[in-house]
């Protein structure tokens, strides 16, 4: 049995500056031993180990260092793969060494993957390059917890001060003032440029730019805290000019996500990438339909009956194919039958399955779809057709409703149902009465019945409220909440361009 112990790196705080080989490690770790500077995200990249933290802060550690070494032999003697998950990178001021040196005098196999240091991802998510040319041509990474004032320091300030043009100190806050004050005092110039840099390559990053002289007076009158870095060189100049990451549209915007946790991902990962900070508060989930499939497995057995399916979400698509999977069938199952849906979305998700829609309305409701269903009959039938409708188990009845008007013999088969998902009910209701919350998003009505249910509707009225489209708008308005933003295009992608364009 091999056992391995792998320090790695998790970067410098954006979950996607992860590096791939660290995220396959993770992904099959059966133990992972983390910091408090680990983004909390990249664990869910291994959902069957078992997690210890033993993160450290000023003047409070959970472990000692020297515990920390016995846990890490300990756990790489009884287990296959130990992961040491720190924050940057191992061996820049993270004693990666020093875990290494211990686990060999332990005869354990260990592995070193680097992450991120700190030291450059946040200079440049700040727009702030480290060298660049006729500007700097050297930068040195420091400690800020050590005591400059010490008599053993190991740092050589008068060579440090004026022999390097970048100087980067990391976890240097407290020690700020005197920090600058050996600077200066070794010959570097006070009007220097400088930057301090908090929470850097995340979403509620932090820059103050300043000058050496000033820094430790500018960072105790704004009262900024630790996590930080101190940037100093004339690099610091070309924030003007190169800043890109607190340039993007939403940046500095928190918005809170209630779509189901399965499908949050994407419309998170859309508003991240405009710069918003994303609260995923799923108030649905996915699960099976209360027959247990009774209804949709009967009409797959007589699905060449049909003369045409309908899909109405995504949802609805994914569960049909599970269930023709189940019993060993393919998209031949469905015969000679036509193929509606209402969206592009679900179209989309059709496609994925190889099965292109014969009919898509322009607008993504039923309403829509029976319009251009009265076309299609007109057109098209002499006989009564026979639609099945693959939908959830609770939805509205105008589709059925209206097509049995023309005559069709429907069916309806629920795919799935959605049910309350709601947690962190506290927390959340703190950040939206503080006023930190800029958008809450919902995608379905479900998701604003279910968030009414669990907070009362009175709370959204200290926001702004974004809807995917005229039904879930027309459901908060049954609360008597009016939304700020309505899709024109009812998809996460309509959805995300109206909340940028507001």
């Amino acid at each position: 049995m091999i056992k391995i112990v792998y320090l790695i790196g998790a970067g410098a705080g954006d979950v996607g500056l992860l590096t791939i080989k660290a995220r396959e490690i993770l992904e099959i770790a059966d133990v992972v031993i983390y910091d408090r500077l680990a983004d909390e995200k990249i664990l869910n990249y291994s959902p069957n180990a078992k997690k210890i933290y033993v993160g450290k802060s000023a003047g409070q550690h959970t472990l000692t260092q020297d515990e920390i070494n016995k846990l890490l032999v300990e756990e790489g003697k009884q287990n296959k793969i130990v992961v040491r998950l720190k924050g940057g990178d191992p061996f820049v001021f993270g004693r990666g060494g020093e875990e290494a040196l211990y686990l060999r005098e332990n005869n354990l196999d260990y592995e070193i993957i680097s992450g991120v240091t700190s030291a450059i991802a946040v200079p440049a998510y700040a727009g702030i390059p480290v060298t660049h040319r006729g500007v700097a041509t050297s930068f040195a990474v420091v400690t800020g917890h050590e005591d400059p004032t010490k008599p053993e320091s190991t740092i050589n300030w008068k060579k440090l001060s004026t022999g390097v043009d970048t100087l980067i100190f990391l976890m240097g806050i407290a020690n700020l003032p005197k920090i600058t004050e050996k600077l200066i005092e070794n010959g570097r110039d006070k009007n220097t440029p400088a930057a301090v840099i908090r929470n850097g390559t995340k979403f509620s990053q932090e820059v103050l730019i300043t000058t050496l002289e000033n820094a430790a007076a500018d960072v105790a009158a704004k009262n900024i805290k630790p996590p930080a870095i101190f940037i100093v060189g004339d690099v610091v100049n070309l924030r003007g000019k190169l800043n890109w990451f607190d340039n993007k549209i939403l940046f500095g915007k928190k918005i809170l996500n209630t779509r189901a946790r399965s499908q949050a991902s994407k419309l998170t990962k859309k508003l991240e990438n405009l710069g918003a900070e994303v609260i995923e508060f799923p108030t649905i989930k996915i699960t099976e339909p209360t027959d247990n499939f009774k209804t949709l497995d009967a009409e797959i057995k007589n699905l060449r009956d049909y003369d045409w399916i309908i899909f109405t979400s995504t949802n609805g698509v994914e569960k049909f194919f599970e269930r023709l999977k189940f019993f060993k069938l393919d998209a031949r199952a469905i015969g000679n039958a036509k193929v509606a849906t209402i969206g592009s979305a679900t179209a989309e998700c059709l496609e994925n399955f190889g099965i292109i829609a014969d009919l898509v309305p322009k607008e993504f409701r039923a309403e829509s779809l029976i319009d251009s269903f009265k076309k299609v009959f007109a057109v098209l039938y002499t006989l009564f057709p026979k639609i099945l409708i693959v939908r959830a188990e609770v939805a509205r009845d105008i589709l059925p409703a209206e097509l049995k008007k023309f005559g069709a013999k429907v069916t309806v088969a629920p795919a799935y149902k959605t049910v309350s998902a709601v947690e962190n009910v506290d927390a959340i209701k703190n950040l939206l009465n503080d006023g930190k919350i800029d958008f809450v998003t919902f995608t379905s009505s479900s998701t604003v019945e279910n968030f009414v249910n669990a907070l009362g509707a009175e709370i959204l009225k200290k926001t702004k409220t974004a809807a995917i489209g005229p039904i879930t708008a027309q459901t908060l308005k049954d609360f008597e909440i009016d939304a700020d933003i309505v899709a024109e295009k009812f998809t996460i992608d309509g959805l995300v361009d109206a909340i940028k364009n507001f």
